[in-house]
């Protein structure tokens, strides 16, 4: 199931959990779980935080909410 979710991720654009868990025939919360546990694994990269660029350094800024109504964002590793 995780190379599958990584298989979604690869195609490319904006996904939500949601959208995820319909694809893959599973729950937001699982896909929640499989993401993190992506990211332990170092599959995946946190980039939620917007570091010192902010925006101006983000690969997702365009398709970003206001910080306070924002989710997590996550990047694949090389």
């Amino acid at each position: 199931m995780l190379q599958k979710l990584l298989d979604e991720i690869q195609t490319g654009g904006t996904l939500e959990p949601g959208i995820l868990a319909a694809r893959l025939g599973t729950t937001p919360q699982m896909i929640r779980g499989m993401l993190e546990h992506l990211e332990r694994l170092g599959k995946l990269q946190d980039i939620s935080a917007c570091g010192a660029q902010g925006c101006a350094g983000c690969p997702v800024a365009c398709a970003c909410s206001p910080a306070s109504a924002r989710g997590r964002v996550w990047k694949l590793t090389q």
